[in-house]
């Protein structure tokens, strides 16, 4: 391809002479000097084979051959320029993919998109809900929202929310046939718990809080914690669960918090994306809102189900 197509700069240069009908002018647009033009126009003519300018005392003119070369690269100029520009929006704008969790899209991050709607209408938001890691070469998606500890390799990350775990519980159960006054009461409900989890959270929380227990007798186990929660709040057991999750719930007084021990975690919420991608505008819009909604989350009262890390 490259061998069937004339010299770059060339074509730039006769592309502004023709416009102009003047190498000075031409030298002046593209800042460089008369001869930079008078030397390029020559080397594209060699390259053709045919004179493309008529040189008069004080002017140029177009050649019959130089006036039909001028329509189509006039249009691929034009065209080219469009490309440009369709392409500095859509990075600008357009459609920013988000791939998250199902249960923070549905806990957190939907009842609060809405800003980031109104701050950047130009930039559309799909929200993409999984539970597996996205593959940021082979997909298309913009950045990612993880749970995890963090970093990953080749990823910029910035970690959001840093979160431990609490038991929280429909406010009935609270005063029910088997009240929960002490976290011993707990062997008596049942547990309801996200089966991903890779070790058993709940045995860790009661050895926490002083309860002798081997296994767990009455449990529950849903594949998202938004399934969890929810059943928390039907009353039918305790969840394990941390503060972006449960908060709104917790602020609404749809949920309670039986006990105060929490399970320390070195886990956390963290935004993800690849480091050649993400200074570009429509997601550094998206990680400015979220750093400041998260900071505003902090501040507000569901924000203070939130434990956040040690000082």
């Amino acid at each position: 391809m490259a061998d069937r197509l004339p010299p770059l700069t060339a074509i730039r240069y006769f592309e502004a002479a023709a416009r102009h009908l003047s190498f000075t002018k031409a030298a002046e647009e593209l800042h460089v000097t008369h001869s930079a033009i008078s030397h390029q126009i020559k080397s594209l003519e060699e390259w053709l084979g045919i004179p493309l300018f008529r040189r008069m005392n004080r002017a140029i003119v177009l050649t019959e051959a130089g006036q039909a070369y001028m329509r189509p690269v006039k249009e691929a100029f034009e065209r080219l320029g469009e490309a440009s520009r369709i392409l500095k929006a859509r990075e600008q704008t357009g459609t920013l993919t988000v791939s998250v969790m199902p249960s923070f899209a549905a806990k957190w991050l939907v009842p609060r998109i809405g800003s980031f709607r109104a701050d950047h209408p130009d930039i559309d938001i799909r929200i993409s809900a999984s539970e597996k890691l996205v593959d940021f070469n082979r997909e298309d998606v913009d950045v990612a929202i993880r749970y995890g500890r963090g970093p990953w390799p080749g990823l910029h990350s910035e970690l959001l929310l840093r979160q431990d775990l609490f038991p929280v519980c429909s406010p009935k159960l609270l005063e029910g046939p088997i009240p929960l006054r002490e976290p011993a009461d707990l062997i008596n409900h049942n547990l309801l718990y996200d089966y991903d989890w890779r070790e058993n959270v709940w045995l860790r929380w009661l050895t926490d809080a002083g309860v002798k227990v081997q296994s767990l007798r009455h449990a529950l186990s849903f594949n998202h914690s938004n399934l969890m929660l929810q059943a928390a709040i039907d009353g039918l057991g305790v969840a394990l669960t941390v503060g972006p999750l449960a908060g709104d719930d917790l602020a609404s007084g749809k949920l309670v918090r039986p006990f105060e021990i929490v399970l320390r975690t070195d886990f956390g919420y963290y935004l993800a994306a690849p480091e050649a991608t993400v200074d570009r505008p429509k997601v550094a819009a998206f990680r400015k809102w979220i750093a400041e909604e998260v900071e505003r989350y902090k501040q507000s009262p569901e924000g203070k189900y939130a434990v956040m890390e040690p000082g």
